[in-house]
């Protein structure tokens, strides 16, 4: 058997961070890791290693496979796969779901699928809560609450920007899921065996699913290949271009996004190929008010080094955000004329 654990959280809580750290513990090497993306672009695969359109090798032996439609068709790819020697072997896999997925039909299928759940056993559901932004996101997003709610061990994330956990959001977690665990994970990492330290009853899961009552405010929970999508007030959308951008103009956007977009920008990811160093791509990653300063990875991680910038926002339009870099460009030019 191949234990299945599933991580969690809402836009932007630091999932793919959790997980691209935890990938490079040898602890991990045999894994195989299924993302289920929201947006147009596949910006994590970039960011975790180099990939080609479905699949992705990593240098320390892990997989990771973007799902393809259904994730129980995807396992018994996987697996297939597996057992023809075309992929390393595995011997676990991690199921990290999109932002505003709700994850209760994913545990359904392991559970209730009677193949699925002979190969490949339920073993943990691990939720990542923001610790900056997390007691606004539980209290607006009913996703938010319901992948919080379904989690086994609940991880709090950014706490070295954040400071000390608010006994606020300590207490928000503590009701809506009394008996999960709670870690606080250091710049990223939490320890590996978190992600398979437990297994689960099939009816007590089950149980816990359908006794939840939350009201979606989106169903825009799954991997799309279209150019942007809208459900409820909620869209994603992506900004994609060939020509580097200054390192002034970067800085400027992200202000004015800051300033005029707010908390209605629920999640921005960006791979940006600057001006002044175009062989170093910029890492940009953005959640409501709060931006990260950019890192530099060493190297392009593709043969494609188009700047590629993906929103997930709420009443925020596509050709708002260009205008809008549109006309800082056009002012920083003005001004370097001068």
């Amino acid at each position: 058997m191949i234990p299945v654990s599933v991580i969690t959280g809402f836009l932007g809580s630091g999932k793919t961070t959790i997980l691209s750290t935890l990938l490079r513990r040898p602890e991990l090497a045999d894994t195989a890791v299924i993302i289920n993306e929201f947006g147009e672009i596949g910006l994590d695969h970039d960011l975790i290693e180099t990939s080609d359109e479905t699949l992705v090798m990593l240098q320390t032996g892990c997989l990771c496979c973007q799902m393809q439609g259904d994730l129980i068709r995807t396992l018994h790819d996987l697996l297939d796969r597996r057992n023809s020697g075309s992929i390393s072997a595995f011997n676990r896999v991690v199921v990290e779901t999109s932002g505003l997925a709700d994850p209760a039909p994913t545990l359904q299928s392991l559970i209730l699928d009677e193949v699925a759940a002979e190969q490949f056993p339920l073993a943990r559901v691990l939720t990542v809560v923001d610790s900056i932004t997390g007691e606004k996101t539980l209290a607006t997003h009913s996703e938010a609450r319901k992948q919080l709610a379904l989690a086994d061990h609940v991880v709090i994330s950014k706490t070295d920007l954040a400071g000390d956990i608010t006994a606020e959001l300590d207490s928000v977690i503590r009701t809506i899921n009394p008996t999960g665990g709670v870690t606080v994970s250091d710049k990223g990492c939490i320890a590996p065996d978190l992600l398979f330290a437990g297994d689960h009853d099939a009816i007590e899961v089950i149980d816990r699913i359908q006794s939840l009552k939350f009201t979606r405010t989106s169903d825009a929970t799954d991997h799309t290949h279209h150019h942007a999508r809208a459900s409820s007030d909620i869209q994603t959308f992506a900004l994609q271009r060939d020509a580097p951008l200054d390192a002034a103009c970067l800085s400027l956007f992200l202000e004015a996004l800051a300033d005029h977009c707010g908390a209605d920008l629920l999640r921005l990811k960006d791979l940006v190929q600057i001006t002044e160093a175009p062989e170093r791509p910029a890492v940009v990653h953005g959640v409501q008010h709060i931006f990260h300063p950019p890192t530099w990875l060493d190297a392009w991680p593709s043969a494609d080094r188009s700047t590629r910038m993906v929103f997930i926002a709420r009443n925020l339009s596509e050709a708002w955000v260009q205008a809008l870099l549109n006309a800082i460009e056009a002012e920083v030019r003005e001004v370097a004329q001068v």
